[in-house]
């Protein structure tokens, strides 16, 4: 007599349960997701559902497929594919998250964008969208971290800051600034840093901006060239097409954008660009991120000069991004905000 099947253990249930809904729920959320204004959109960023349908839709086909195939009998039996619409709603949260300006919105999808980079792991041929989703699930995070109760000290005596770690500024140079220190100061060099950052701070010394602003790539891509988002930016220094071309990058094959050093000379004299329009770093870094329209108007309806005085009212995504920038730069570099010096005059 043939003893029946083997029920599956409660935890293997509980791991396929975990990976096939992560997968199907969460792959092509973050591909309908664009950032707030990817390197240097000059006006109000335009929608990302658009530039991401077509990927969005092929992942949905993927996905689908994978769990048809792949899905175990039980976690079928509990758990339906998700449609179309319940797809690009997931993908809409996230945009509208990434775009908007509530810090409570971006940092309530952390967790869905968690799974959504899990899932992109998984997939072979995405590890430029895993690269680019990475760092915005990390200012998801950060937005999260922020709006939490500062916690307590532990009793008893701290153990103390390595001897080059940057300290916390008793005075921020802008809001969020050692929350970020704090969040990046013990982490690892991304795996091509060495190899790539001699190549961009070269770049950037070339257009006479300070080298350490370099480390804006590690914010935007992981340091993969390669790396691309769901809006349509690319490489490094993530241009979208229009700002691409006007710091004269070539948009098609061969596309400029992937290519280190021409992507970097083009990211310094953007930079350098957006600080003379702008005055400082720390705006020219929101200007990058949210758009020189954005920043202009916020600045002109607040009667204000500097990124503290308006970073309340510029996207959640840009109110970490700035902070995480500096903090990396403080880091990787040891520059602080207040050193880095002004761009050269040609």
């Amino acid at each position: 007599m043939t003893a029946p099947p083997a029920r599956p253990s409660v935890s293997r249930f509980r791991i396929n349960v975990t990976y096939y809904v992560t997968f199907c729920l969460a792959a092509a959320g973050a591909l309908g997701a664009g950032a707030a204004g990817d390197a240097g959109d000059a006006g109000d960023p335009a929608p990302a559902k658009a530039a991401g349908s077509a990927e969005s839709a092929e992942l949905f086909r993927l996905g689908k497929e994978l769990f048809e195939q792949m899905a175990p009998p039980e976690v079928k039996a509990q758990y339906d594919f998700p449609t179309q619409e319940q797809w690009d709603a997931m993908a809409e949260r996230l945009q509208r998250a990434l775009a908007g300006d509530s810090m409570a919105e971006l940092g309530a999808v952390a967790a869905d964008a968690r799974s959504a980079l899990t899932a992109l792991r998984a997939i072979p041929g995405y590890e430029d969208l895993a690269d680019w989703l990475e760092q915005r699930l990390d200012e998801m995070e950060g937005a999260r971290q922020a709006l939490a109760p500062a916690p307590g000290l532990p009793p008893g005596p701290q153990p103390p800051l390595r001897p080059d770690a940057p300290r916390p500024a008793a005075v921020q140079p802008v809001p969020h600034y050692n929350l970020w220190l704090a969040r990046v100061s013990g982490r690892p060099l991304p795996g091509r840093a060495r190899e790539l950052m001699p190549r961009l701070q070269t770049a950037f010394r070339a257009e006479g901006v300070p080298a350490e602003l370099a480390w804006l790539a590690e914010a935007e891509s992981s340091l993969n060239p390669a790396a691309r988002s769901p809006a349509g930016a690319k490489g490094l220094f993530q241009f979208m097409p229009d700002t691409a071309k006007a710091m004269g990058l070539s948009t098609i094959l061969p596309d400029d954008r992937t290519d280190p050093e021409r992507s970097a000379h083009a990211a310094a004299r953007y930079l350098k660009s957006l600080h003379g329009r702008f005055g400082n770093w720390a705006l020219a870094l929101a200007a990058y991120n949210a758009g020189e329209g954005r920043v202009s108007r916020t600045l002109a309806a607040q009667h204000a000069s500097t990124f503290t005085a308006i970073a309340d009212a510029l996207p959640a995504e840009t109110r970490m991004y700035v902070p995480k920038v500096c903090a990396l730069i403080a880091t990787r570099a040891g520059v602080t905000p207040d050193r880095i010096a002004p761009p050269q005059k040609n």
